[in-house]
């Protein structure tokens, strides 16, 4: 694996159908360019407020999606002190493709709280990740 940027990352809009009862919400399909292969999926909740950093996986692309709520996502490569921040949720319906090696964070923007999904396309390895601690990057959580 070459150099990885923040720029590398790919946000792409969602389709959001309204229908009798309630709204379907597209997550992926395999036929799109930024599909990567499936390992799992798994949603994980985010209290408003709460922030969940830093981790940079080593081999895993993610596919992350939030369909309830709104979240803030922090991304930076190694080594670079610049921060892409995406919101993405109720108002901003999309998904964004990290691939291995970005650093990232998140925090939830909803009250009370926010529903993250990831497709990955690796199955969970404990071993895959780096972690560091909230105050490890020079990002400030409003």
């Amino acid at each position: 694996m070459g150099a990885v940027s923040v720029d590398d990352i790919i946000i792409t809009s969602l389709s959001r159908i309204p229908t009798a009862g309630g709204d379907v919400m597209h997550a992926i399909k395999s036929g799109e360019p930024s599909f990567a292969g499936f390992g799992e999926a798994y949603f994980s909740w985010v209290a408003h407020g709460a922030v969940k950093a830093w981790k940079k996986h080593i081999r895993m692309t993610m596919n992350v999606v939030v369909p309830i709520g709104t979240v803030r996502f922090v991304f930076c490569a190694e080594g670079v002190k610049e921060f892409r921040v995406e919101d993405i949720g109720d108002d901003r319906y999309a998904r964004i493709t990290v691939p291995p090696g970005i650093w990232f964070g998140f925090q939830g923007k909803a009250d009370p709280k926010s529903l993250v999904l990831n497709v990955a396309n690796i199955l969970h390895d404990p071993t895959e990740a780096d972690r560091r601690g909230v105050s490890d990057f020079e990002y400030v959580w409003s």
